[in-house]
């Protein structure tokens, strides 16, 4: 990777005071336990009064610098090999003492919310590796979620170093967490994770405006959102005011008592299953509120002790009332419910449970296949089953009418901020691009599953547009496919996901480019899987690779070219490591062949050497093969040797 002079993000204000009298200040991002880039000259910048003398220290060398007539001012320091700790000190008209510095390498961590998930959200799961956690030298900083349409930010709102020891380490991404571990284990070298992501964004908002320079339309649309009169009069709270307003109460809340008083006598209520969608229980069509109500039996180990209630997850919203005291509530779909109850609430015998449920769009209820029960550290009781459930609200049908034009013209844009484009980097991307970074992470791709036609271009625009904003045409980019997730399809059919893999893959074109496949680790029932450590993992394996020119397997195997032989397709792959194999020992699934109609059928295949042979005998002229072609494929198992999945694709 070539090396190029980088600015530090050690950008300083001033803060004037009475009487003339300025002083430098640091924002929140600067705080003791930054992670700086090794091997890349260091520049510090700042504001001061004009013509103020300004001194900075560091690594017992001095700098000077004289701010101009703006207040700007800069001074350079040499390149550093990794270690530390450092202290830095900046004199101006005061004094900043900087300490716990590390030279390292620094990974810019970005995308939605697969990448926001913390350590803390999975700790069932990892509960050993949070506890376990003792690694001083590896850092993370979340960038604060900000939006900015007029343009590229120079400071960050607030923000702290963390570091990865025990329950430190919750708030940190999980897949930056274990992939960052896995590299530090390996070099010994201390690890920055700048963390710039946010949960259900579409990579539109996260390419610079100088990324889009082949895509008019969204150069149009920039420029539009610039004028804040604009964006005001076309703002998504407009729209969501104005159909707040037209719902009716809850009539669980307005009555002499509500639904979850335990004194409340539920009359003419329904039974319905937990776990399950309303939807799928003899209800049709509702957005709303629905209440759940049931008598609970515990034992006399649970009396009056603290507890933990699993909820898996419920659409959209809840609240879990127990005996008539709210617990636990959450405000959107995706989130595991996991509610702890206080002492001296439980009681033996019968308890009153009580779930209000809100749901805007789509199928509402408790997601199957996900944890149901109260426990303490003696006893687990059952929560799933039968339970009562009354409507308590309507919601009325979304009204878009107010957001047209006249009949001849096109609707109008809502624009909901952190959805636009280039939003996001301005806000939460753009103050960092004069740290020197070693690479980037990049999970992302769930909001434009709807839209894949337009994701490999929109992902070289990102790349292409971040490389030139860092000045690094080598700059290594890491990225995560999307995994399975949904209903498993068990025939033939066409997936917006499986296309949105297909772009993943075709943006892999550089030596500097690598991408995880993750078709193994998903759930059709969550679009956040609790496996991050295999993908962080897997991430870490290209890292190594394209960052630290490791002669290493570092991907599962990938669709190179294919030739019809008679009535066979015989498919080539490269990045077959020891050799093709399936990780369960059976005959190779998932494949589909079709002839030139290309109605796909499921189809034999079998592994010769390094290709897979594919036919049907039904279809006699094949022309086109697929491979793990759905948004949930039942049993992709075709692997490598060294135990990484090959990526979905189609022949063309």
């Amino acid at each position: 990777m070539k090396s190029s002079k980088v600015l530090v993000a050690l950008i300083v204000f001033i803060c004037s005071v009475t009487m003339g009298i300025s002083q430098i200040t640091l924002p929140k991002i600067i705080t003791d336990g930054m992670v700086l880039q090794r091997d890349a000259n260091i520049m510090i910048w700042g504001w001061a009064s004009p013509n103020e003398q300004v001194v900075a220290t560091f690594n017992g060398k001095k700098r000077k610098a004289t701010a101009n007539a703006h207040g700007d001012w800069s001074v350079e320091f040499p390149k550093m090999k990794a270690g530390g700790p450092y202290t830095m000190k900046i004199s101006g008209k005061n004094e900043i003492l900087l300490e716990d510095i590390l030279i390292g390498d620094v990974w810019l961590c970005s995308g939605q919310s697969n990448m926001v998930h913390q350590m803390d959200i999975h700790d069932v799961t990892y509960a050993e590796d949070i506890a376990n956690a003792d690694f001083p030298e590896i850092r993370h900083f979340k960038v604060p979620r900000k939006t900015d349409l007029t343009g590229p930010s120079k400071h960050l709102d607030g923000g702290s170093w963390e570091v990865a020891v025990s329950e430190e380490v919750r708030p940190f991404s999980a897949v930056a967490y274990f992939f960052a571990r896995k590299l530090y284990k390996k070099y010994g070298v201390p690890i920055g994770l700048v963390n710039a992501s946010v949960g259900g964004t579409p990579i539109e908002a996260w390419i610079n405006e100088e990324g889009y320079q082949k895509f008019p339309e969204k150069l149009k649309i920039i420029e539009e959102n610039k004028d804040t009169a604009f964006v005001n009069s076309h703002s998504m709270n407009r729209f969501s005011g104005n159909q707040q307003s037209q719902k009716p109460e809850d009539k669980g809340l307005i009555g002499e008592t509500p639904w979850y008083d335990v004194s409340f006598e539920p009359k003419n209520w329904r039974r319905i299953n937990i776990p399950g969608y309303w939807e799928d229980q003899g209800v049709r069509d509702l957005n709303g509120v629905v209440w759940y109500r049931k008598e609970i039996d515990l034992p006399t180990s649970m009396d009056a002790a603290e507890a933990t209630v699993f909820l898996g997850r419920i659409v959209d919203a809840d609240e879990l009332y127990i005996n008539g005291e709210k617990v636990g509530n959450t405000t959107y779909q995706y989130p595991q419910r996991r509610y702890d109850v206080p002492a001296n609430l439980l009681k033996a015998g019968k308890n009153t449970f009580v779930i209000r449920v809100t749901n805007n769009n789509g199928k509402g209820g408790f997601v199957p296949d996900k944890p149901y029960y109260i426990f303490t550290d003696r006893d687990t009781v059952d929560l799933k089953g039968y339970w009562k459930y009354k409507v308590g609200e309507v919601y009325p049908p979304m009204d878009f009418s107010s957001f047209t034009h006249n009949n001849d013209a096109p609707e109008e844009r809502i624009i909901n901020p952190q959805n636009e484009p280039t939003a996001l980097y301005n806000g939460m991307v753009a103050p960092y691009t004069q740290l020197p970074i070693k690479g980037v992470l990049w999970y992302q791709g769930e909001s434009n599953a709807g839209r894949p036609e337009e994701y490999l271009d929109l992902m070289h625009a990102l790349i292409n547009g971040w490389r030139g904003i860092y000045g690094d045409p080598e700059l290594p980019f890491i990225y995560a496919q999307l995994p399975n997730f949904g209903d498993v399809t068990y025939s033939p059919t066409d997936s917006n996901w499986a296309e949105l893999r297909e772009a993943q893959l075709r943006t892999w074109d550089d030596a500097y480019t690598a991408m995880t496949v993750n078709i193994d680790l998903g759930e059709w029932n969550d679009i956040h899987p609790d496996n991050k450590k295999d993908v962080g993992e897997r991430m870490a394996l290209a890292a190594q690779k394209i960052a630290y020119e490791e002669d290493i397997v570092y991907s599962g195997p990938l669709y190179q070219s294919s030739k019809v032989e008679n009535d066979k397709i015989i498919i080539s792959f490269s990045h077959i490591g020891g050799g093709l194999t399936t990780d369960d020992g059976e005959a190779l699934d998932s494949f589909e062949i079709a002839g030139e109609d290309k109605n796909f059928v499921w189809a034999k295949a079998k592994i010769d050497g390094d290709k897979v042979i594919v036919w049907n005998d039904e279809v006699p002229n094949p022309k086109y093969v697929r491979y793990a072609w759905a948004d949930n494929p039942d049993n992709p198992n075709l692997y490598n040797t060294e135990g990484l999945p090959a990526s979905p694709f189609r022949t063309k």
